[in-house]
């Protein structure tokens, strides 16, 4: 008996080790940030099967899709815009402390903001617009001390707006439009915070107030000092409404002659004059900065004017584009609405317009200086210091310029149409991310053709065929003209060179890749500079994407949304297999044997169906 209770009593605590064994070695294995995603996962519905690579049985996230981690593998960005997803928040979205970048906008979500969103101290981009949010806005938002930009709008969000937002210092794009806000717009020291493009078509919101700070009663012990603090009140509020008037006076001033300039200030005279994040820089400060705009400080020239180097007063490195066209009269207002759109489109892909000067004489651009150049300095003007653009940067080139175009194309009202996408106006800042610079000068530029057909811009071996023929762009233009700039990573070429005449190559870039894909020469079309270090399989992706890009017929081509889309893995074998079924010039293909291992992707040359007005560029 004795025996049989001491055999019992071995069996349970073997099975309770066990089970602390197993408890111990699952909670090791699990991850907090890959449980917050799966619960995300779970309560959307996910009718493109954006999310199926979210496999809830491995512990780490950074492999799925739209999952960006850093070097510790833990998660900085979560990418799902534009995916068709539906269903609510959760609040394990406040378990990823690394996150940097919350993407969720135009899609179908409901149900409240999590509060908890303001535990993830890190976070520096929220966009949760065009979505049916409802609720209010956690007052919680108000802890993200990094957050810079925090777009909630066109959602059906109702309550107030959290004072505590103001306490966002670092915030340089706030958009609350289009819901249905109540109560104040809060105001304190940021009055530039809450413009009035930033909580514009919410009915029940009443126009900003300054928010007094509430003074501590006082005890009976100081009643005797309440003559000097009230002589102190009284000066304090002689300071603030002698700063006020001025601020009063102008919108008094604005709202009796609505269809004055902007800025009724002279630049010369008023420097810090500013809308929203936007400077009015004097003609003086740029002129010291670029040292009287001398040739030596030049970056680079194009066809909207020069580029120059200058050091602001601060220290701080700009680039001021000083554009070459002349001023018409009556042009001020239409050229200062103008930069007000380009200064509305906020992404970080995308060149932040810091401020603009206009004078008689000149119009200026201020940009922030980029330190690694241009995509196209870096593929052709190397010096033995500066090493070729490696494979997997060209790699991330290649997507975040498309998710800034994609942001131009859908993301900004009204619309933006680049209309000179080149390798040339793609910039690397100091990480070398991609940053598409030049957007919205094609607008800026055209502003006095207000009644005529705008005169085609571009560069040659950019140029989309339907843009070339008729004048007219659209976003397939801007399509085109990426796919193009595609190749120029790939090959290292420029769009148009006649040097290639010397081979008797094809002068045109995209007419030179489709001759050596037709005669099998993978490895000659790849950059030299690469010295084979790059991923067969990754080369022949991104050059499908290319080509997809570059059809003759802007109908047939892909939206820049779907093209980050296949970049990021997602649907670009179907793209590519549906294209194929669909042209006829694959029959040449199948009529002969290649024999490239990678030949069941190539294509012939597509010229035998072109018509005269679907030309590659111009002749």
């Amino acid at each position: 008996m004795k025996e049989r209770m001491t055999s019992s009593s071995s069996k349970a605590s073997f099975l309770f080790w066990a089970i602390l064994v197993l408890h111990l070695l699952l909670k090791a294995s699990s991850n907090p940030e890959g449980d917050a995603l799966n619960a995300l996962k779970n309560n959307l519905q996910d009718p493109n099967n954006v999310l199926q690579s979210w496999d809830s049985t491995l512990v780490n996230p950074c492999t799925w899709f739209h999952v960006t981690c850093n070097v510790d593998s833990s998660v900085t960005r979560v990418d799902l815009g534009n995916a068709a997803l539906s269903g609510t928040l959760v609040s394990n979205l406040g378990d990823l402390p690394n996150l940097q970048y919350l993407e969720l906008y135009n899609n179908n979500i409901t149900g409240k903001i999590p509060e908890e969103l303001g535990n993830l101290v890190n976070l520096e981009s929220l966009d949760l617009y065009l979505n049916n949010m409802s609720g209010t806005i956690p007052n919680t938002l108000g802890k993200l001390q990094k957050l810079r930009f925090l777009r909630l709008n066109n959602n059906t969000l109702t309550g107030r707006i959290p004072l505590s937002l103001t306490n966002v210092s670092s915030l340089q794009v706030l958009d609350l439009s289009n819901n249905n806000l109540e109560g104040d717009v809060p105001v304190t020291g940021s009055f530039s915070l809450f413009t009035p493009v930033s909580y514009k078509n919410n009915p029940r919101l009443t126009q900003p107030r300054i928010v007094p700070v509430p003074t501590p009663p006082l005890s009976p012990a100081s009643s005797g000092s309440s003559n000097t603090g009230a002589i102190a009140g009284g000066v304090a509020a002689g300071a603030a409404l002698l700063f006020a008037a001025p601020a009063i006076a102008l919108t008094y001033w604005r709202k009796r002659k609505p269809r004055a300039h902007f800025f009724d200030v002279p630049a010369e005279e008023d420097p810090e004059v500013h809308l929203g994040q936007l400077k009015r820089f004097s003609l003086r400060e740029l002129l010291v900065a670029t040292d009287n705009f001398s040739n030596k400080h030049i970056l680079g020239r194009g066809g909207f004017g020069k580029v120059y180097k200058g050091r602001l007063v601060d220290g701080s490195l700009v680039a001021v584009k000083r554009l070459k066209e002349e001023r018409t009269q009556g042009g001020e207002l239409q050229f200062q609405t103008e930069v007000e759109m380009i200064s509305m489109a906020v992404h970080r892909n995308l060149l932040r317009l810091r401020g603009f000067c206009m004078t008689s004489t000149e119009r200026l651009l201020v940009y922030p200086f980029m330190a690694n150049g241009s995509v196209a300095s870096c593929l052709r003007e190397r010096n033995d210091s500066v090493p070729p653009l490696e494979w997997p940067r060209r790699k991330n080139i290649a997507l975040g310029s498309a998710r800034g175009l994609a942001y131009l194309h859908d993301h900004c009202d009204p619309k933006i149409i680049h209309r000179d996408v080149k390798a040339a106006n793609i910039l690397l800042d100091e990480d070398f991310e991609a940053v598409v610079g030049d957007f919205g000068l094609a607008k800026l530029m055209d502003y006095k053709d207000t009644h005529v057909t705008t005169a085609v811009r571009g560069t040659i071996g950019h140029i989309a065929p339907e843009y070339l023929s008729t004048g007219k762009s659209s976003e397939k233009t801007d399509v085109f003209g990426y796919g193009v700039m595609l190749l120029e990573l790939i090959t290292g070429q420029r769009a148009f060179d006649l040097a290639r005449l010397a081979n008797d190559d094809d002068v045109m870039l995209l007419d030179w890749v489709k001759g050596l894909l037709k005669d099998k020469k993978l490895e000659t079309l790849v950059d030299a500079e690469l010295t084979g270090n790059y991923d067969d399989d990754e080369v022949e992706k991104l050059i499908q994407v290319a080509l997809l890009c570059t059809q003759g017929s802007p109908m047939e081509r892909p939206k820049m949304s779907e093209v980050v889309r296949m970049l990021e893995g997602d649907g670009l074998a179907e793209k590519w297999e549906q294209w194929q079924k669909e042209k006829t010039y694959r029959q040449d293909f199948n009529n002969n044997h290649m024999h490239h291992p990678n030949a069941n992707w190539m294509i012939v040359d597509s010229t035998s169906h072109i018509q005269p007005d679907e030309l590659s560029g111009p002749r």
